[in-house]
């Protein structure tokens, strides 16, 4: 239908509706009055009609301002035609702020922990407090290329922890970076270079959860007709690099696969070589060098080539809330100069914490030779980087939403009192930790 052809009908329309909010009442066709007053009636319509246009036409200029601020569009009437209720049209990604904060990606925790510690042989209690904050951006550049980093508390000397000890007389928090990296997606490959999260398959005997390597990584993926996963990982990692002596690097392969479910079961296995070429340790602090063992220059008396191995399954039988997990690990230093150069660890794990209301309960042992690791990326759960032998049991809470509150302990000692610097290696310590996190 022509849309001219309507424009009698929506004029009387808003002539109408203004007339009735005004109190006007018009007169069409009076038998009695003359002809003056319909005159005067035709002439006050007409005035009516002509203020309704100037109001029309100021209500589109503000309009149009208004969804130039807000990014919006509208369907402008056709000339002539007497405006009606339009359907605004919402673009939520029409401005470029409103895409670059679909394309943005921020996640972080807060934990405050108090831990407690003593030893069988009545040595000396001790009871603190730490605190960690984590807060970490990355954002889709493209398809293909992401940045990201990651804001942290903790000692920037030391990469296996995040954590500040509430102490020093009131002292601010330090904080630094901790990852700091550009991604490339290309469909089952990734590739990340600079300071990357971690990208090996692990447990805390080889490598501290904290561990975010310097160097590039890659991670592929490929899936199975049949369900499974196989992956592939490895990394270079630039552990030192100086200009006038040897550098110190670590290059890593790691395979593993993944099954399918195998009704309430599932079954996974990985293994990897990581090869350690300690050129220089100018960089390196106490941090770093823990309990391997040194020569008296300072330098490693071993080096460390190692094989590690890990082997998990999963069940599912006990309902979705209760997921019951198995994992070892087990590793050897094949370029040790020691006979102490074996590690290994089993964990097990009933429950999940992700829901309120979940609980998780868990039991671990490990024992580690002392050159079996190397200690400056080793767990530090506990004193010891390696030669030791621990039991830990822990249980975890979900209170409410994206909270946990956790319980551990940890029992220890040194493993063989030739490498104890001292310690009884049949005194067992132990170390208690209650913490409650955040995170968003």
């Amino acid at each position: 239908m022509d849309p001219t052809t309507q424009t009698p009908r929506h004029t009387r329309s808003l002539l109408l509706l203004a007339l009735v909010a005004t109190g006007v009442t018009p007169a069409f066709a009076q038998q009695q009055g003359d002809q003056s007053e319909l005159l005067a009636q035709v002439a006050q319509l007409r005035a009516q009609q002509a203020q309704l246009a100037r109001m029309q036409q100021d209500n589109e200029v503000a309009l149009r301002a208004l969804e130039s601020r807000l990014g919006v569009t509208s369907v402008a009437p056709s000339p002539g035609v007497a405006a009606l209720p339009t359907t605004v049209a919402v673009a939520p990604l029409a401005t470029p702020l409103a895409d670059a904060a679909s394309r943005l990606k921020i996640s972080g925790d807060l934990r405050v922990r108090s831990q407690f510690e003593n030893s069988n042989s009545n040595g000396n209690n001790r009871t603190s407090g730490q605190v960690r904050g984590r807060l970490a951006a990355a954002f889709a550049v493209n398809e293909h290329v992401s940045i990201g980093a990651r804001l942290v508390t903790g000692n920037s000397d030391d990469p296996r922890s995040t954590d500040v000890q509430l102490s020093n007389w009131d002292d601010d928090l330090e904080v630094s970076l901790d990852q700091a990296y550009l991604k490339l997606a290309f469909g089952k490959l990734d590739v990340h270079a600079g300071k990357i999260p971690q990208p090996f398959t692990r447990t805390e005997l080889v490598w501290d959860g904290d561990v975010n390597p310097q160097g590039i990584s890659a991670n592929w993926k490929q899936s199975l007709a049949d369900g499974g996963t196989l992956r592939a990982n490895g990394l270079f990692f630039v552990i030192d690099e100086q200009a006038t002596a040897a550098d110190s690097t670590m290059a890593g392969l790691q395979l593993g696969y993944d099954s399918p479910a195998l009704g309430n079961w599932r079954f996974d296995a990985s293994a990897a070589h990581y090869r350690y070429n300690i050129g220089s340790s100018v960089g390196a602090t106490a941090t770093d060098w823990r309990t391997n063992l040194l020569r008296p220059d300072g330098s490693y008396l071993s080096d460390f080539h190692l094989n590690d191995v890990i082997a998990g399954v999963t069940y599912t039988g006990l309902g979705e809330r209760w997921p019951l997990r198995a994992v070892g690990d087990y590793v050897r230093n094949s370029a040790a100069r020691t006979d102490a150069d074996t590690g290994y660890g089993v964990d097990v794990i009933l429950g999940r914490a992700q829901q309120p209301g979940d609980w998780r309960v868990s039991y671990g042992h490990a024992m580690a030779e002392v050159d079996a690791v190397l200690t400056a990326f080793s767990q530090d759960n506990i004193g010891f980087g390696s030669n030791y032998r621990m039991h830990s049991v822990g249980v975890d809470y979900v209170p409410w939403q994206k909270t946990t509150l956790s319980a551990v302990w940890y029992r220890y000692r040194p493993l063989s009192a030739q490498y104890a610097n001292g310690g009884d290696p049949t005194d067992w310590l132990n170390r208690f930790r209650v913490a409650l996190m955040v995170s968003f």
